[in-house]
């Protein structure tokens, strides 16, 4: 009997686990697990920024035409 089956996985989930554990150790090439956890949240916060950006610029063109439609004041 194997272990991944001892332990209630398949063989290439157990393979996967042992990879990321070395990658995580600096023995095999890759991405480490907190790193990539940092990444996946900065890019997240990256893409609320953009969008956050987008709204601020649409805002502001939407008030900058309104300014231009008032009627003049003296």
């Amino acid at each position: 009997m194997s272990i991944a089956s001892k332990i209630g996985c398949t063989g290439q989930t157990l393979n996967e686990w042992v990879k990321k554990s070395e990658v995580d150790a600096g023995k095999r090439a890759g991405v480490p697990t907190d790193m990539a956890a940092k990444l996946k949240a900065l890019e997240r916060e990256n893409r609320e920024l953009r969008q956050a950006n987008e709204i601020l610029r649409k805002a502001s063109a939407y008030f900058a035409q309104a300014e231009l439609d008032r009627p003049f004041k003296r």
